[in-house]
């Protein structure tokens, strides 16, 4: 790669005035996408409106104007799962009393559906013309079909990405892994970057032997933040105690110990499964050979342990990448760089970041806005009347 012409692809601080007019078509489509064309006349949802524009406009707007991607989606990201959990919990406590799901709730079709049971449920659905999850086509909140519509856009748009700019779990795992400034635990063995794709393996060919979302009945660690079923015998009690261990041991204590995103790198099925839509997405991280010096410093902050000596010996992360940037806004000679497949790689390279920014970005507002909304009115109505229900 030419020296002079590499040298684009170092992100470079725009002024003010050029920030701005490239910000202007993400403020357009997140005011569209915010008031979804109407503008609330309750007061309470519209300072909730105007706090959340500014929000996620001034981080879009950090995010051109500095050159770092990682630093400003991480804060949203974060604020995604927490909004999701406060305000996923309350709307269950409102409607039925409590987190736990009765059979009643499961017999009539009333438990919202989850990304992390797509594949699980692509084998039944092809053999036997039936999802094998107790929630609704169409119709309701987080309905089959509105997932699997959202899941195809986003697997086209970003790949992998889905991991860093949609799910509203990881940012969980993402916030703990920030805690400590260093790591207590450094060094992991690469074998265990192969487990995610033992566990799908596992529980795909059992939800099919079984025609039942094994992983959602014996190992999600989110159904501690999210709804578990209604705890009536020593087997549910039993799958509650693994929900639980999983959750502290997966999405707290390891993240804290480690800054990785253990869970997501080293557990998770559907991260394993969507690293193969990384082969047909057109974004992808490339490391430049002639910039690069082998410190090793992005295989040491990956969070998902997607990059590796072997990986830096081809010029590009592993399939696992979810495009979070963190590795581009650490490199400390620039070397490693957001690109369009099939692309030049020695020349507009920031713009093939900005193509890249605007997808993402939108993707992880339009997830986040109705979620950080709603946490603010609650908060505006706990402290009015001491209650968020």
């Amino acid at each position: 790669m030419n020296r002079d012409a590499s040298a684009q692809s170092v992100p470079a601080k725009r002024g003010l005035f050029k920030t701005f007019f490239l910000c202007l078509p993400m403020m357009l489509l997140t005011f569209m996408m915010l008031t979804r064309g109407n503008i609330p006349a309750d007061e309470d949802r519209l300072f909730a409106l105007a706090i959340t524009f500014f929000f996620f406009n001034v981080l879009f707007f950090l995010m051109v104007h500095t050159g770092k991607t990682d630093r400003f989606r991480s804060i949203l990201f974060i604020t995604l799962s927490v909004c999701f959990v406060i305000s996923f919990i309350s709307h269950l406590i409102e409607v039925r009393g409590s987190m736990a799901i009765s059979g009643a709730n499961m017999i009539e079709g009333e438990v919202p559906f989850c990304h992390i049971a797509i594949p699980m449920t692509l084998i039944p659905a092809a053999l036997t013309k039936t999802i094998i999850f107790p929630g609704t086509i169409i119709g309701s909140f987080a309905s089959i079909a509105s997932m699997f519509v959202l899941w195809i856009g986003v697997s086209l748009s970003l790949g992998r990405g889905l991991c860093s700019w949609f799910c509203f779990f990881g940012g969980l795992e993402d916030g703990f892994s920030r805690i400590f400034r260093k790591p207590l635990i450094k060094n992991i063995n690469v074998k265990w970057t192969y487990l995610p794709y033992a566990v799908l393996l596992v529980v795909v060919l059992l939800a099919a032997v079984t025609l039942s979302p094994t992983y959602c009945h014996w190992l999600c660690p989110f159904k501690t933040v999210t709804e578990f079923v209604e705890i009536t015998s020593v087997k549910i009690l039993i799958q509650t105690i693994i929900f639980v261990s999983l959750f502290i041991g997966l999405v707290i204590v390891l993240p804290i110990l480690t800054k990785r995103r253990t869970q997501c790198g080293l557990f998770c099925p559907f991260g394993a499964f969507q690293s193969f839509t990384n082969k047909t997405n057109a974004f992808e991280v490339r490391i430049d050979h002639e910039k690069c010096v082998k410190c090793m410093k992005c295989v040491q902050i990956c969070p998902t342990f997607s990059i590796s000596e072997e990986s830096i010996a081809e010029g590009r992360t592993g399939i696992s990448c979810t495009k979070c940037g963190k590795c581009v806004d650490a490199c400390p000679k620039t070397a490693l760089f957001y690109h369009v497949k099939g692309t030049s790689l020695v020349s507009s390279l920031d713009r093939y970041r900005l193509l890249f920014l605007y997808p993402a970005f939108l993707v992880l507002a339009t997830m986040a806005g109705g979620y950080v909304q709603d946490v603010i009115v609650k908060t505006i109505k706990l402290i009015a009347t001491g209650s968020i229900i």
